[in-house]
């Protein structure tokens, strides 16, 4: 996606922002406190009516690029990255704070390996930042991906600087080029699993990703739709489908209902113990309405297919993996039973 002249070793930091006002205000200060790099900011501002566009500009002087309404993340990002000039882009959301030193170790580490496209974070939990959220990303061989050591207490494990599949949107660098060769992000998915399409659609044109355990951050998690949200389930499931209609290799795409059913039994049993995603929709009635924002996902998957088939040509152009070897990328990143509810 070709944009303004690109300055070597400048890091464009974009931010896209809902009317979340007192988030985004700690999330543009923490930015400021980053120190030995240059760096501009970026906020593309979805429409809020809270006056988070005119506060980011007279308090932190962002560049600010105002939406009339909520297009979502893929689009408001894509908005950004073509206003961009850096040789790298940063995002970061505004429900998430940055440590000092955050965008150094991430272009630090993408400048040591030219094959890295892409950078992930140590994304720590907000309200209990002994506890990670997110260290890079894993996938179910039914499309549905979720944060590497997602709730476990941090303890060291993931203190070593080493390639994961892709970076969590939440927080992630990118490399211009790279995104100047495969595109940005798929505007079909709107928000949610848009990372995981990008970041497969990355390594499937065979840049590598480099978790950093070094660029830390803290997230508050799940403030933009809720955990409990039911619209946010549907379209973690819609964009689940749409991400394996993609970019699957049809070794695994026609095993998707051989997995995807595999998945709901575990989080059946989950289920039964209270633990798990389950939690947050509490009694039988939540139970249903789980079910029922699964399936209407699905639904809203199903005139999609066939655009996502018509993509699978594009990635010809670019493509380095066989589907082969997108195979076994999916499996040797594959969630655990234990991960996976």
């Amino acid at each position: 996606m070709p944009g303004p002249p690109q300055d070597k070793g400048l890091i464009s930091t974009i931010v896209v922002n809902w009317n979340r006002k007192e988030l985004l205000r700690a999330c543009l200060a923490s930015l400021a406190r980053q120190g030995d790099v240059r760096f501009e900011t970026i906020v593309v501002d979805n429409g809020s009516t809270d006056g988070s566009a005119d506060m980011a500009e007279r308090e932190f002087g962002a560049r600010v690029i105002r939406n009339r309404e909520n297009r979502g993340f893929c689009a408001a990002n894509n908005q950004g990255i073509a206003a961009a000039r850096g040789e790298f882009i940063a995002l970061l959301n505004n429900d998430a704070e940055a440590e000092p030193g955050w965008l150094a170790a991430l272009r630090r580490a993408c400048e040591k390996e030219p094959s890295a496209g892409m950078a992930a974070s140590k994304v720590l939990i907000w309200e209990n930042p002994s506890r990670i959220d997110k260290v890079g990303h894993l996938i179910f061989p039914d499309g549905q991906n979720r944060g590497r050591g997602s709730g476990a207490l941090d303890q060291g494990q993931f203190n070593m600087e080493e390639e994961v599949l892709w970076p969590d949107g939440c927080a992630a660098m990118y490399r211009k080029e790279m995104l100047d060769e495969i595109g940005g992000f798929d505007e079909d998915f709107f928000a949610y699993g848009d990372d995981a399409e990008l970041g497969l659609r990355a390594r499937i044109a065979g840049w590598k990703c480099i978790y950093v355990p070094d660029a830390k951050v803290r997230h508050h998690r799940g403030s933009t739709m809720g955990k409990g949200s039911v619209a946010r389930l549907s379209l973690i499931e819609r964009n689940r489908v749409l991400l394996a209609a993609k970019l699957f290799p049809w070794s695994l795409l026609w095993r998707n209902p051989y997995y995807f059913t595999l998945r709901v039994a575990a989080s059946a049993a989950m289920a039964r113990r209270g633990e798990g995603d389950t939690a947050h929709f509490p009694g039988w009635r939540g139970k249903f309405r789980m079910a029922a924002a699964i399936a209407r996902g699905d639904l809203a998957a199903l005139p999609l297919i066939p655009k996502m088939l018509l993509k699978r040509r594009e990635i010809a152009r670019f493509r380095k993996l066989s589907p082969r070897n997108v195979h076994r990328l999916i499996l040797a990143n594959r969630l655990g039973w234990k991960d996976l509810a």
